[in-house]
């Protein structure tokens, strides 16, 4: 290369950098155009469908964030299967395809996750609740305390000691020292109620969202020593889930705002 061919490179490389400190400089041109648009764009929206295993307490409160969690996510199906925890664990373990499981105790729970079905630190606590005694109304049985419920007159209803109202009600009888026998066990609160309501049974024992949701259906007798066994709600992905990341939108849905609203004014309580 000659002399004069190097200077003429040298002068237009200057002339090119000269460029394109002009086109970089906003000072006079019309404004830059973003580089990075991926910072600007909105996250892209979520589609699919989950089924969502809960306990049958959660019956009301679950149908209601479904469909606001729908509403919000257009693209997005949610299918729930409502029973006693218990049940939900055995279907879960013999592959029944859930997505998001949500537990009246933590015990069921962590069937799941010794059993390497849910991921040990997966789950989050987003709901509290008590035993309260359901009766007919009028209360014809004349209910007054967690001891009537033993009377040998008094047809009582309770859960299964699997299943969590269940669990709850044996630790409610070590603390009160009162065995109660009942005319049936059922595997679920929500089957528990349905016994009140038909008449089948004079008193059941059920927990407080339970009577709520009822409405004028039953009414509610509380008892101090309800106190004694306050069941921990915990919600978690499934490990299988094949919509891991609609999963978690709807597990964060549920301990966000939204889903704690819904849950208090259900009467759960914080966890």
């Amino acid at each position: 290369m000659t002399r004069t061919t190097t200077i003429a490179a040298a002068v237009l490389s200057a002339a090119v950098a000269l460029t394109l400190a002009a086109c970089s400089s906003g000072s006079t041109g019309a404004p830059a155009t973003s580089a990075a648009p991926a910072a600007t764009e909105t996250a892209a929206a979520l589609e699919g469908s989950i089924t969502v295993f809960a306990a049958a307490s959660l019956k009301s409160t679950f149908t209601e964030l479904a469909d606001e969690f729908e509403a919000a996510n257009p693209g997005v199906t949610v299918e729930l299967n409502f029973a006693g925890s218990s049940d939900l664990v055995t279907q879960i373990t013999e592959g029944a395809p859930a997505d998001v499981f949500a537990s009246a105790d933590e015990k069921n729970m962590a069937k799941l996750t010794d059993g390497g079905l849910i991921e040990a630190d997966a789950p989050v606590d987003f709901a509290t609740n008590v035993l309260t005694i359901a009766v007919p109304p009028g209360n014809p049985a004349g209910i007054a305390a967690f001891s009537d419920l033993a009377k040998p007159e008094v047809k009582t209803v309770i859960c299964a000691a699997q299943v969590p109202c269940g669990s709850a009600t044996v630790t409610v009888e070590e603390a009160t020292g009162v065995t109660l026998t009942p005319v049936s066990e059922e595997s679920s609160v929500t089957d528990v109620l349905g016994k009140v309501t038909s008449g089948e049974a004079d008193a059941g024992l059920v927990y407080v969202t339970d009577v709520i949701a009822a409405g004028d259906a039953v009414e509610g007798i509380e008892f101090p020593e309800s106190g004694e066994a306050v069941n921990t709600y915990p919600i978690a992905p499934v490990t299988a889930s094949a919509n891991a990341e609609i999963a978690q939108a709807f597990i964060d849905f549920v301990t966000g705002s939204t889903g704690q609203g819904v849950l208090s004014a259900a009467g759960f309580g914080k966890p």
